[in-house]
């Protein structure tokens, strides 16, 4: 059945705004040819939406003759401010953009393992606050929350997880009832840095992939038919706790020790470099291991000598290891493409992704291009303001109920 005239209205201002959040501002001329409607029913669209304080005219085009073709459309950027955040062990990073996400201020505040969960939740909202506050005050409408661990499908609250801060669980509804007014959520950080290098980085040709997060920890986001998929408890991608070759244990349900973390976290990537003669990292986290496998890539393309060859087994042995864990995954998805995020994944660039492919190209018989991801550490910040811009657009692009 044909749509009715506010159903047609509705979906037709809906394309136009998502074009404009896509493209940027666009004269009605560019829209008609984008959409493909008639010059009169972009007319009307543009009345509404202007009317509705969605879009405003922002400049005009470099065409030569001047009229209502000529004048450049936006979206209305204040219309609706938003907060992202990287939850940590160690800490939490704060942004806030505008609803183009346009980034206004941001912060960092490190929470040491002894504090008090109490006093780690004030210290983090205080950081969301203070950050507000740098950019202009406005009141938010969507915080979106990147945290390690479980997220229930239900509720969409993080579960109790072993090795993890618990002030990390209290946080959403800390927020949440400090700031009322806002729409808070939360999402695991290995699904929004694959959310972030598909709309962003390295997978924005793919609509099927694996994201193989190597930080801190490991983890795996699974994206099939352009779908992020969660699974029945929230767990798809919790690879740490898959049991694997070459480990002195097995994992248990709430200690990863014994998994491919044992092999492929940022501890073990450090050890292995050490084993190899590399200089030790000076943490032994995402971004310390970073350093070293960044330097380890660089080196092991230099003229054959002690350091390029040092440089070389280690990153060998490291994509021995980060393969068994791919493997796994193609194995069962056959995605067709694994991205290596994280701050390690970017750091080993092309150098550690080629290697990891051609170990997969022995181990399985399926198809699979390994790609660096672009992003590094910061594609879960992107992804958790993705996630933000998405449903903070959601619910304003909607059409009003009349």
């Amino acid at each position: 059945m044909p749509a009715s005239p506010s159903t047609a209205r509705a979906i037709n201002d809906r394309l136009a705004l998502r074009l404009l959040q896509r493209e940027g501002p666009l004269t009605a001329g560019q829209l008609k040819q984008l959409t493909g409607l008639s010059r009169p029913t972009v007319a009307d669209l543009v009345e509404r939406l202007s009317a509705s304080g969605l879009i405003t005219v922002v400049g005009e085009s470099g065409e030569q003759r001047r009229g209502p073709n000529a004048r450049l459309y936006g979206i209305v950027a204040d219309r609706a401010h938003l907060a992202a955040l990287d939850v940590r062990t160690e800490g939490v990073l704060v942004l806030v953009s505008d609803l183009v996400g346009r980034v206004l201020a941001e912060d960092s505040v490190p929470i040491g393992g002894n504090t008090g969960t109490g006093p780690a939740v004030e210290q983090a909202v205080a950081a969301v606050e203070r950050t507000v506050e740098r950019a202009g005050g406005r009141r938010l409408h969507t915080v979106g929350i990147g945290a390690p661990g479980l997220v229930e499908p239900a509720t969409g609250d993080l579960r109790d997880s072993g090795g993890l801060p618990a002030w990390h669980r209290r946080l959403a509804a800390a927020l949440q009832e400090r700031l009322p007014e806002a729409r808070v959520t939360v999402e695991n950080e290995t699904n929004l840095a694959a959310l972030a290098e598909q709309r962003e980085g390295a997978a924005r040709d793919r609509d099927t992939f694996v994201l193989l997060w190597l930080g801190h920890g490991v983890g795996a986001a699974v994206v099939l038919d352009g779908a992020l998929r969660r699974g029945a408890s929230g767990g798809t991608g919790e690879i740490g706790f898959l049991p694997v070759p070459g480990t002195a244990t097995l994992p248990s349900a709430t200690d990863c020790d014994g998994g491919f973390h044992s092999l492929a976290g940022a501890a073990a990537i450090a050890r292995l470099a050490e084993e190899h003669g590399l200089p030790g990292a000076e943490r032994a986290d995402g971004p310390g291991v970073a350093v070293v496998v960044r330097e380890a890539a660089a080196r092991s393309t230099e003229p054959s000598g002690g350091r390029a060859e040092a440089a070389g087994r280690f990153l060998d042995a490291l994509a021995d290891r980060v393969a068994i864990g791919a493997a796994s995954v193609v194995s069962i998805l056959d995605p067709g493409c694994v991205v290596l995020g994280g701050e390690i994944g970017q750091a080993g660039g092309a150098v550690l992704a080629e290697r990891v492919a051609e170990r997969l190209r022995r181990m399985s018989p399926l198809v699979t291009e390994v790609r660096a991801g672009r992003l590094g550490g910061t594609a879960v910040l992107r992804g958790a303001l993705l996630t933000a811009r998405d449903r903070a657009q959601d619910e304003l692009f909607a059409p009003a109920v009349r």
